[in-house]
């Protein structure tokens, strides 16, 4: 069911586990969170807690007991999604809180990713002025900026597609949950409290998306700059290629103020969910 091996290094900090550098874990992505989740908030109450054992001894004997637990359970259940969810509801965290998370994870990245946006612009602005000198070590800077580019835009992505899952999740469960209400007055305010959460979670998704999909264009203007500086690295390149360097920063300014708009759309809808 699993094929990729998840690698976790684990944290000088802890201890207790100086025997171990490296951990592998056969599971899926989602369940691989949860388990460092718990483990990380065993490991810190473990210094309090009341045992027979060891404090740390506690830790590592509850982190071998949840992985053991979660290997067995995703081994023989029916889906790593539904394992996930179950195991969580366990530790009392509903998909409304996941949601959440996920919602703040996707902000957080496209915070980050603005932030390379501004420095490769800040590097293009460099660029048009350039009268000589380092041209090879300027070019690689920009090289770089573009990769830092282009690996944060496929983190967002990724971050939008979890926070999609978890909502088509949440929705979903709440419809099923609104036909079990057999008390009209109680059902109509679920349908009003539901129909105004989609609302305000199609307003984010829609300017998640938006500024997602900005990053596209943009990256391949980019690219197309960086390929065309490397064929032809000299002064006159340069300069030739002026205007489409101003065009690149014109559209990145676009981009990080959608960027901008969404992340306050995304602060709005986790002020919703408190």
């Amino acid at each position: 069911m699993f094929t990729n091996v998840h690698e976790f290094r684990i944290p000088p900090s802890c201890q207790f586990v100086k025997s171990v550098s490296l951990i592998r874990v056969y599971l899926c992505p989602s369940v691989v969170e949860l388990l460092f989740t718990r483990w990380r908030n065993l490991s810190l109450a473990s210094g309090g807690a009341s045992s027979s054992f060891p404090p740390m001894m506690t830790a590592r004997l509850s982190l071998r007991s949840l992985f053991l637990a979660l290997a067995f359970v995703c081994a023989l259940g029916g889906g790593c999604k539904s394992t996930y969810y179950a195991t969580m509801e366990k530790f009392g965290v509903e998909k409304r809180d996941l949601l959440k998370k996920r919602v703040v994870a996707a902000r957080d990245e496209q915070k980050e990713a603005g932030e390379e946006f501004k420095d490769a612009m800040t590097r293009l602005k460099e660029m048009t002025s350039f009268d000589g000198g380092q041209l090879e070590t300027a070019y690689k800077n920009l090289k770089g900026d573009f990769d830092d580019c282009s690996a944060k835009a496929e983190t967002v992505h990724k971050r939008i597609r979890d926070m999609e899952s978890v909502a088509v999740d949440l929705f979903s469960e709440w419809e099923n949950e609104i036909d079990q209400i057999t008390t009209p007055s109680l059902k109509s305010a679920s349908k009003d409290q539901l129909r105004q959460t989609k609302q305000r979670y199609q307003e984010l998704q829609a300017a998640l998306k938006k500024a997602e999909s900005t990053m596209g264009p943009v990256l391949t203007q980019f690219k197309d700059y960086v390929l065309s500086l490397k064929h032809s690295l000299n002064a006159q390149a340069i300069a030739s290629l002026k205007s489409e360097a101003t065009n690149i920063q014109t559209d990145i300014s676009k981009l990080i103020t959608q960027m901008n708009q969404s992340i306050a759309k995304a602060d709005e809808f986790v002020k919703g969910l408190q």
